[in-house]
């Protein structure tokens, strides 16, 4: 399973004025190379010496590399537009950077030859951990947000699964985007739903103002800071399930299989648009990933009345808002319900990409 480590450079002022040239002769010389495979001038298998360009020879491999992924991918997309690479970005594979301590060596072209560069490296003591632990991959420096990120890409193999038989339930939603109980009570709340719906509607908000103003490329920017924060959120929420599932020792999570939730759910006004943005299975394929790399096999179960079964008695009960009561005296929060009902719930194999 292939996961990135990111790390924060240092490159001195020169160092960041060579970055910024490289970079941007990198992408521009792919994108131009994309439009030349597309069109025919140049054949479709690459090699370093069909690229033309004043960058050393194990960044041309990876520029032909690019170029050649991107165009497969255009192909099976019958896209009708020319696909071209945006942000600018420089690239290595795993035989042409050395990492030693805190510090990252890697050759540029400079004065008509090639010369290996060393940054300063912001490397935690974890990341040194999983990075001398792991078959290391490729090294990508791109910039963000006036920051300099190296990320390396490391193959990562999953932890057998646990010996023990624990399942923990964990139910998704909009106003709690996770709780979790296992078999004996142990419940956790995770994320913060009215954060999330606050964001959701300054964004809407904003995007509405530009739509009015027409500045599409503002919106586009905008568009992908939110998915940004999202993503994060998710990141988050994962691994905070997983670390407690670890913490439990948990040997499997079961998750609701939310396929078609859009349409099968029924909700309030306010709620209908957050149902209708928030990406349910980008959560839930965080929570499985992770939990595999740390042996926790994840399962996926029907959700039917998940949220109406009382776990006591198993008669079916509409919720008021999050209070849940039952005629045998059994009470307790809705979300809770869900996940304590997804633990005994009738495992499916179909995890559809739907929600």
């Amino acid at each position: 399973m292939k996961t990135t480590v990111l790390i924060k450079l240092l490159p001195t002022s020169e160092q960041r004025k060579q970055l910024i040239h490289e970079s941007q002769t990198f992408i521009e010389t792919v994108n131009r190379t994309i439009i030349q495979m597309l069109q025919g001038d140049i054949r479709k298998t690459l090699s370093s010496k069909d690229i033309q360009c004043p960058l050393n020879s194990s960044v041309k491999s990876e520029i032909a590399r690019c170029a050649m992924s991107v165009v497969k991918k255009y192909h099976k997309s019958n896209d009708s537009d020319y696909a071209t690479l945006r942000k600018p970005y420089i690239s290595w594979n795993n035989q042409n950077y050395t990492l030693n301590g805190n510090a990252i060596s890697c050759p540029f072209w400079i004065n008509g030859k090639s010369k290996k560069i060393t940054f300063k490296a912001v490397i935690t003591k974890e990341q040194k951990a999983v990075l001398a632990s792991h078959k290391l991959g490729n090294l990508r420096i791109t910039q963000k947000s006036n920051k300099w990120i190296a990320q390396i890409a490391i193959e990562r193999t999953p932890l057998e699964s646990k010996t023990t038989i624990k399942i923990m339930g964990v139910d998704l939603g909009l106003k709690v985007p996770a709780v979790s109980v296992d078999e004996t009570g142990n419940t956790k709340f995770y994320g913060n739903g009215r954060e999330n719906k606050y964001m959701k509607r300054k964004h809407r908000s904003k995007r509405q103002e530009l739509g009015r103003k027409k500045k599409p490329e503002a919106i586009v920017k905008l568009n992908n800071k939110e998915q940004r924060w999202m993503k994060d959120k998710d990141h988050k929420i994962s691994r905070q399930i997983v670390n407690h599932a670890i913490d439990k020792d948990i040997s499997t999570i079961r998750i609701e299989q939310l396929a078609n939730i859009r349409e099968t759910t029924r909700t309030s006004r306010k709620n209908e648009k957050n149902l209708h943005t928030w990406s349910f299975y980008r959560l839930s394929q965080y929570i499985e990933y992770k939990a595999k790399l740390s042996g926790i096999k994840v399962e996926y179960v029907n959700p039917k009345y998940t949220s109406q079964h009382c776990p006591n008695c198993s008669k079916r009960n509409k919720a008021n808002d999050r209070r849940y009561f039952c005629s045998c005296g059994f009470k307790s929060h809705r979300d809770i319900v869900g996940a304590m009902n997804i633990i005994s719930a009738p495992v499916v194999s179909d995890k559809r990409k739907s929600a």
